[in-house]
């Protein structure tokens, strides 16, 4: 007599990245969707990026604590289904091949058959060389490959000009974005509320009694320690902070801005979600901060050689002084300059800076040491929970006066004025530089008035060939 076998159950798996949420996610909401139709299961999966990974100088990265946070938050959900997410760890093209190999598959391939594998789609360059190359690998297996826009309203070049040339200025490009909304929209106003439905994960696989399928790697695997200084912002938004972003959002010793920067990173909320809490509070300042994440991701996007040049190439030929003693002085926050040393030091302590205190601090490098603005672009990567390459890299560019849309050169922010006009009061700057005022302050390493001298001069060689 025969022996009977079983033919492999077909999988849809759901590839998290930058969405690490449950809820109104575009690429898991397709897999669900797809596995009742054609019978069947999802199994979702994050892969520990080594190629990413390697890049982190910080051996207590405090995001990689909050994506095995999050990963055990979403896990804890799951398991009410008897699911989880499978964690693996690796390079991603070859953790793919082995994922579809007959032999050398972390899945048991008697049992699992992939079918198709669903995404959201990610932007950077080397994010979109990626997954070509996974594509490539699915494709020659026979596998769909199916992406999502998720992470934004609107994305590559759905918002541009009337010739079809991508916006290089913010204004036209925010216009043109609020007039498409209503006519996109959102899918959802009624993303306000979470969805609780039980059935939602009826086609989730099952984990069976005792298979480590779905465990999160223990930080020892990932090749990190979890960091116990940082605290996390809340994903929760504050409506009294929406109302009073307006007024009180330059102001760094108010706790005013919704801190929300770190989830859109990762996906822990929906963009979607964001914009219909804008609309329904009328935040149209905070709104607009929302429109600016999108117009730099469409810069990037279009203009992919920003990444290591100047969006204006004139400005690639501006001789930086680039002094290590005077950027480590940055860096650690003893410059003399007291604004920008308490945002320095909030960065360090905590992985956020206030905005208004990010363009000071920006500008205090750029233009008062002249030193090139890739420099702070790769500090502020390394330190920022809310890092984001489009956002940075636009900042960055806008201080320094060589990016679309840029401040122009010859602006150059007085720290001293500022710390005027925001933190009247000293409030910001004693909390984070409580020596300031006594001989253990350092006194400032350049003088205003002769550092804008230098600049201007730098700056006016490259100015009128841009």
């Amino acid at each position: 007599m025969k022996e009977a076998h079983t033919v492999p159950k077909k999988v849809i798996i759901h590839w998290f990245r930058r969405d690490l949420r449950l809820d109104d996610n575009r690429g898991l909401d397709w897999a669900l969707a797809e596995a009742s139709k054609i019978d069947a299961v999802v199994l979702p999966l994050f892969i520990f990026d080594r190629d990413i990974l390697s890049r982190l100088e910080d051996p207590d990265d405090a995001r990689v604590t909050f994506i095995r946070e999050t990963l055990e938050s979403m896990n804890e959900v799951l398991s009410k289904d008897a699911s989880g997410i499978f964690c693996l760890i690796g390079e991603c093209a070859s953790i793919w091949k082995q994922l579809v190999s007959k032999d050398s598959s972390p899945l048991p391939r008697d049992r699992f058959h992939i079918v198709a594998v669903s995404c959201n789609h990610d932007y950077e360059p080397a994010a979109r060389a990626r997954d070509a190359a996974v594509e490539k690998i699915l494709k020659a297996n026979r596998i769909l490959f199916q992406s999502f826009k998720d992470q934004v309203i609107f994305e590559k070049s759905e918002v541009t000009k009337d010739d079809g040339k991508p916006y290089t200025v913010f204004t036209p490009y925010s216009k043109k974005w609020l007039a498409r909304l209503d006519a996109q929209l959102l899918g959802g106003e009624q993303v306000l509320t979470e969805r609780k439905s039980a059935s939602r994960f009826s086609t989730l696989i099952r984990v069976a009694n005792g298979e480590p399928l779905c465990i999160v790697p223990s930080y020892d695997k990932i090749g990190f320690s979890r960091n116990k200084k940082i605290n996390f912002p809340t994903k929760k938004i504050k409506l009294a902070d929406l109302s009073n972003y307006a007024s009180l959002r330059d102001l760094p010793f108010q706790d005013a801005t919704s801190r929300i920067g770190l989830h859109l990173r990762f996906g822990t909320v929906s963009i979607r979600n964001l914009v219909a809490v804008a609309r329904h509070t009328s935040a149209h300042v905070w709104l607009n901060e929302l429109i600016w994440r999108e117009f730099f991701m469409q810069i990037l996007w279009n203009f992919p050689s920003v990444v290591e040049y100047a969006f204006r190439p004139a400005y690639d030929q501006i001789s930086w002084r680039n002094n290590e003693t005077e950027f480590e002085a940055w860096c650690t926050g003893t410059t003399g300059y007291p604004l920008v040393d308490a945002g320095m030091r909030e960065l360090n302590a905590t992985g956020f800076m206030h905005n208004r205190v990010r363009m000071v601090a920006g500008s205090f490098l750029v233009k008062h040491l002249l030193i090139d603005w890739r420099w702070g672009e790769a500090y502020f990567a390394r330190k920022l929970l809310d890092f984001e390459l489009s956002s940075n890299n636009g900042n960055w560019q806008w201080v320094a006066g060589s990016g679309c849309d840029a401040a122009p050169y010859f602006r150059i922010f007085n720290p001293e004025l500022q710390l005027r006009r925001f933190d009247p009061k000293m409030e910001y700057v004693r909390r984070w530089v409580p020596e300031y005022g006594t001989k253990d302050y350092p006194s400032p390493i350049v003088d205003h008035k002769q550092a804008r001298a230098r600049v201007l001069s730098a700056y006016a060689v490259v100015a009128n060939k841009s």
